[in-house]
């Protein structure tokens, strides 16, 4: 804060973590979501996503394949069938079929903006999800319900035998990347609002500082110390007033 290139730096390198982090689960839940939110707005996942998404449905199906003839083949190596009616690549399946009935709806929102109102939303959850605790709010529903559904039927349908060891793997996976990445959306819109509370805070601090009235208790959520007492006054209302540029320099709200 206040030009602090140390402080600039942490906040820097945490919003490229956080970016990447989200990236990287969207990347990993978007076959679980497209499910789980039927109704997303046609940019709600953007295109590097879907195409990394497509890119890991259409060869780690094929990896695990490999894997599991491969050692198949190694002599005195007994490997048992995996159990379970449906393998990851039966689930590969059904997202390329999903995807393309996803792909026409959103088309049809695409020549006809009139159809969405908002094409970053990522629309209702499933209407099972308001008979649950707390199915109405809408975080929780993001942050908590969601992934513990995906991770409950993945535990469910391997026990039933209904998905295969991989399959099964996947969708937790699934579910904490989809935990993780509801997370930060959540994060972020708390944050914003939590900036705009300390910047209606911080006014009248430095008011006072620019008065020369502020206290300790008024400066330290700031991270700032008063002026010495005998400092000349219009040396210290240009101080303070250069303090007041540079925090609303590094919070444009301000």
């Amino acid at each position: 804060m206040f030009g602090a290139s140390e402080e600039v730096r942490v906040e820097h390198l945490q919003n490229n973590a956080m970016e990447f982090v989200y990236a990287l689960c969207s990347v990993i839940a978007q076959p679980v979501e497209i499910m789980l939110r039927p109704g997303y707005g046609t940019r709600y996942f953007a295109a590097p996503i879907t195409f990394f998404s497509a890119a890991m449905m259409l060869i780690l199906p094929g990896i695990i394949a490999l894997f599991t003839s491969f050692t198949r083949m190694i002599p005195l190596l007994q490997v048992p069938q995996a159990a379970g009616m449906f393998s990851l690549g039966d689930y590969a399946k059904v997202y390329f079929l999903l995807s393309a009935i996803h792909g026409v709806r959103l088309w049809r929102r695409m020549i006809d903006p009139s159809r969405e109102r908002h094409s970053e939303y990522e629309g209702p959850a499933l209407p099972f999800f308001q008979v649950l605790p707390k199915g109405r709010s809408f975080w929780f529903v993001r942050v908590v319900l969601e992934p513990a559904v995906v991770l409950l039927a993945a535990i469910v349908m391997k026990d039933l035998f209904i998905a295969q060891p991989d399959l099964a793997l996947y969708l937790r996976i699934a579910a904490l990347a989809l935990l993780m990445k509801n997370f930060i959306a959540w994060f972020r819109a708390w944050e914003y609002i939590r900036k705009l509370l300390d910047i209606r805070i911080a006014g009248p601090a430095i008011n006072k500082l620019i008065d020369n009235e502020a206290t300790e208790e008024d400066l330290a959520p700031l991270h700032l110390v008063s002026f010495p007492k005998n400092i000349d006054p219009e040396i210290r209302q240009a101080a303070a007033r250069q303090i007041a540029r540079a925090y609303s320099a590094d919070n444009p709200n301000f």
